[in-house]
């Protein structure tokens, strides 16, 4: 099948797509055939990050959002023959509470996609999983359980707006082909945890919009012109969040542009930009660190908009030294777009009858097969579900 998966991570900054060809069977195989980003239509940006919490807004502006995102996913899916596409949204709200997940929300209207490109829409992938126990987040165990399968304890890490980690680890034998309790599953063996560690450009990405106007601290230049600030990176350090065993999952919700000036007003006022830039980012490296070394990988494979940002990048490899961090693309995958071939990954797995998340990676116990599909131009007909996933393959 060719899978258009698509996606707008916590920074809001637009739209990540993927094309790739995916068949799934005991072997699956996937090939990344395009990817890339695509910026949002003049102010929609601003207003979804204006509907954020703290914010508070109107069920006439989430409506209104809704349909326009759906509009501007429909846009960036169309001309590329798709057979599927897989859509996982914009989250404006995860909510949380007494560490269990209890809903959340991700606008982008599937109908429009289904329409403009005569396609099915899987859609919806989150909801699933909370509604089985999980927290609906991070997805990528999945794929990186079979991408990263070894003997020993890899870990994946994504670098978006929050940062997050799949810990794959040797497993005990799954069942079989030809073992009926193996129907739907995903038979590869490894142990999968998959949590939040924090922030990772979140904080960062307000720090320098407020600074130079950018979106983002381009190629890291405004933290590398600063120093971190001991006090407030303890202060920082402080959150009860960073302490919470795995599963776990945050987002904007916590980390909120209030929280840092409230953190700053209270141990580093008068701070400048730089040497803010600077204690975040070390902030982050701590952070995500601390939560691969209580695993014992022996590689972390990192991916997203925060590996592109050097400073980012070199502060996070001098605190997992010695264990190495190496990007996806050295390991066969796109780092700017791997969330986006997650997203095709789950969709075709789902339009299979495989469940797509592993039990216990996000707090689920059961697995389920995830979201919702909207039909396209043609009557839809599923194939027969596939029995197991043992394996993927990635081609070149």
């Amino acid at each position: 099948m060719r899978v258009v998966g698509m996606l707008s991570g916590t920074s809001a900054d637009g739209l990540d797509v993927a094309v790739c060809e995916v068949e799934v069977g005991p072997t699956t195989t996937l090939a990344v055939r395009h990817h890339g980003a695509v910026g949002w239509p003049d102010g929609l940006q601003d207003r979804l990050l204006a509907v954020l919490p703290p914010a508070t807004t109107t069920v006439g502006e989430i409506a209104a959002l809704d349909h326009a995102v759906g509009r501007a996913a429909a846009a960036a899916a169309v001309g590329y023959g798709a057979d599927l596409v897989a859509w996982l949204g914009q989250t404006v709200f995860h909510g949380v509470h007494d560490g269990r997940a209890t809903g959340g929300l991700q606008l982008g209207q599937p109908a429009w996609i289904a329409e403009a490109t005569g396609a099915p829409v899987v859609s919806d992938l989150r909801s699933t999983d909370i509604a089985a126990g999980g927290h609906g987040a991070p997805l990528a165990s999945t794929l990186d359980a079979l991408w990263l399968a070894g003997p020993e304890p890899r870990i994946a890490l994504n670098l978006g707006g929050i940062a997050n980690v799949t810990v794959v680890a040797p497993g005990s034998p799954t069942p079989r082909e030809g073992n009926p309790h193996a129907a739907g599953a995903l038979a590869s063996s490894p142990h999968v945890t998959a949590f939040d560690t924090g922030p990772a450009n979140c904080w960062l990405d307000v720090v320098a919009q407020r600074a130079t106007g950018a979106a983002y601290d381009v190629d890291g230049a405004l933290a590398a012109a600063g120093t971190v600030h001991a006090g407030l990176l303890d202060h920082l350090l402080a959150e009860p969040y960073y302490a919470a065993p795995p599963p776990k999952t945050t987002g904007r919700e916590l980390f909120t542009a209030p929280a840092l000036d409230a953190a700053v007003a209270h141990a580093a006022p008068g701070i400048g930009a730089a040497d803010l830039a600077a204690t975040l980012v070390a902030l982050t490296a701590r952070t995500v660190a601390d939560a691969c070394r209580a695993h014992g990988a022996v590689e972390v494979v990192g991916s997203g908009g925060g590996l592109a940002n050097p400073v980012l990048r070199a502060a996070l490899a001098a605190e997992l030294d010695p264990v190495p961090l190496v990007s996806a693309d050295e390991r066969g995958l796109p780092s700017d777009a791997k969330e986006a071939v997650l997203t095709a990954l789950l969709g075709a797995l789902t339009w299979h009858g495989v469940p797509g998340v592993r039990p216990g990676a996000t707090g689920s116990s059961t697995p389920r097969v995830l979201g919702r599909i909207s039909t396209g131009h043609r009557p839809l007909r599923l194939p027969e579900p596939v029995a197991a996933v043992h394996s993927l393959e990635v081609l070149a």
